[in-house]
């Protein structure tokens, strides 16, 4: 029985630091004006966090060797990139890259 209440009380105390830690910047901000500068700087965190995950999709690891390519993600780069240079939509940038993950899985 007193496993049952360690995980119960682990899982509420997880749980509830979880929350405090998504709350407590929102409550932050709201009194608090941030510098110009740090807004400019938070602004490129979105960027740099989609270009990590695309860059580090684009190679297939392989544990004591060179990574690989994959060759299905550079293709659907292609017109994925093309899209977004020409509409600066992520809505259609998505639609796009899936899309095309779909015809090349389909075909290829």
């Amino acid at each position: 029985m007193l496993s049952v209440n360690f995980v119960v009380l682990t899982i509420f105390g997880c749980g509830l630091v979880m929350w405090l830690t998504k709350i407590i910047p929102f409550i932050l901000l709201k009194y608090l004006k941030l510098n110009k500068g740090v807004i400019e700087y938070l602004s490129f965190v979105p960027v740099v966090i989609m270009s990590a995950l695309w860059f580090e999709n684009l190679f297939d690891q392989h544990l004591g060797h060179l990574p690989t390519l994959n060759v299905e993600n550079c293709l659907v780069t292609l017109p994925t990139l093309l899209t977004a240079i020409i509409t600066k939509s992520l809505v259609w940038v998505v639609v796009v890259g899936i899309v095309s993950m779909a015809f090349i899985r389909m075909f290829i």
